[in-house]
């Protein structure tokens, strides 16, 4: 029995609000978190590092996993890992662990994400279509961003504010209990709409097979291709400053204890979040062709990472993290619909998974770099270093511009074509 429209949004948006207020909880004051723990910076994004590299390594195989067990079984897999990793990662705070325990729990925290990433967006597609959904993509990824929004500010500003009346443990004690919540909505709620999961008697033969398609419409189709590889210096670059504005923010504040201040990074990023979604269809109308868009942003967002690293002002600092936030959510959903409108669905889930795994990669690479770069000269140079580096994107998305995609033109439909193909 096919949903109605209006139940897969709001399961959606429920599954948006929970994940992202676990996550949030502990977003302003990560950073923070690692060194009271006693890592350097390099240390402590070269921790975020071995985030990501789990990310790199379990994209694809939980992105399978998602295409052959079913998407939600793939999202239960998801909370329950992380839920039990949080709490892995908070022992290691208490306990002072050697670099080596935050290195496999930061493995194990990459794990548990990719179980979400990828299948969550593929089940959202998939039920929306079986729904018979007449409405487009980019509004219904907007009103996740407005509700993902929602839920960071309030998490990211609970967290800054508990960390600082309490300690910096606390936060990732709340991030495991809403993880717990989540699983328990996603078991009830959750169904497998508009995909039928392949248990076949041989479920390696059945990966393999998903996996040798997705890489067929995933690298091997040059549109999809080429906005992939953008990403590779996109996410890298954007976790990092999003990361480092935590001390950084403190730094030009002049306060090193003031973790509500730091948990004001999350709280901004948040609340532009929000804005960036709201304006989302409305900025879609300004352009033509998404490609059009996403080229705006990585230049605007490039000069504005400069910027930041050029000032010596708190304020100033504050009202070019807001732009730069915003340029950012509204880019977000308008990939999400390029993206989706290449992707068959039977190999959805674990294309958009080898998509976050290029942007993990990047990661791996350039978060400890720019943390060795902030440890020698400072946060204001590894800014810099992060625009320079984050306008190597733009080429890619003029590379996937010329293959003229039929989901680069907007118009009114879902993704303007057809999805369940």
């Amino acid at each position: 029995m096919n949903p109605e429209p209006r139940t897969v949004q709001k399961v959606y948006l429920v599954l948006t609000l929970l994940s992202t207020l676990a996550a949030s909880f502990i977003w302003g004051i990560n950073t923070l978190f690692l060194l009271d723990a006693g890592l350097s910076n390099t240390a402590a994004f070269a921790a975020n590092a071995f985030f990501t590299a789990g990310m790199v390594l379990f994209e694809v195989p939980t992105g399978v996993v998602a295409d052959t067990w079913g998407r939600r079984a793939s999202y239960l897999l998801g909370a329950l890992t992380l839920s039990v990793t949080t709490v892995l990662y908070w022992l290691a705070w208490q306990m002072q662990a050697p670099f080596w325990a935050w290195a496999v729990t930061s493995i194990l925290l990459g794990l548990g994400f990719t179980f979400f990433s990828g299948a969550t967006e593929a089940w959202l597609v998939d039920a929306l279509a079986a729904s018979g959904f007449k409405g487009t993509l980019e509004s219904v990824f907007s009103k996740a961003q407005v509700v993902g929004g929602a839920a960071m500010l309030s998490g990211s500003v609970a967290g800054g504010l508990v960390a600082q009346w309490t300690d910096l443990g606390v936060p990732f004690i709340l991030r495991a209990l809403v993880l717990v919540a989540t699983f328990v909505v996603a078991y009830v709620y959750m169904k497998d709409w508009g995909f039928t999961p392949k248990r076949s008697r041989h479920p390696l033969t059945e990966m393999r097979r998903v996996l040798r398609s997705s890489l067929d419409h995933g690298l091997g189709n040059p549109p999809v291709r080429w906005v992939m590889v953008s990403e590779l210096f996109l996410a890298g670059v954007g976790i990092y400053a999003f990361y480092a504005m935590q001390p950084y923010l403190l730094e030009l504040y002049g306060n090193e204890q003031a973790y509500s201040i730091a948990g004001l990074t999350a709280a901004i990023i948040a609340g532009a979040q929000i804005a960036g979604g709201m304006a989302a269809p409305r900025i879609r109308r300004l352009f033509r062709r998404r490609t059009s868009a996403l080229l705006a942003s990585v230049l605007a967002s490039s000069v504005l990472l400069a910027l930041l690293g050029l000032t010596t002002s708190f304020w100033v600092a504050i009202g070019l993290l807001i732009v730069w936030g915003l340029i950012f959510a509204a880019a977000v959903p308008i990939r999400q619909a390029y993206m989706n409108g290449l992707i068959p669905s039977e190999q959805r889930a674990t294309v958009l998974s080898f998509d976050n795994m290029l942007g993990s990669s990047g990661g791996v690479l350039i978060q400890p770099g720019l943390g060795k770069v902030a440890d020698t000269w400072g946060y204001p140079a590894s800014y810099v270093v992060g625009a320079a580096i984050q306008l190597l994107a733009a080429p890619f998305v003029i590379l996937a511009r010329r293959q003229n995609p039929r989901s680069d033109p907007i118009g009114e439909g879902l993704t303007d074509q057809p999805v369940g193909s």
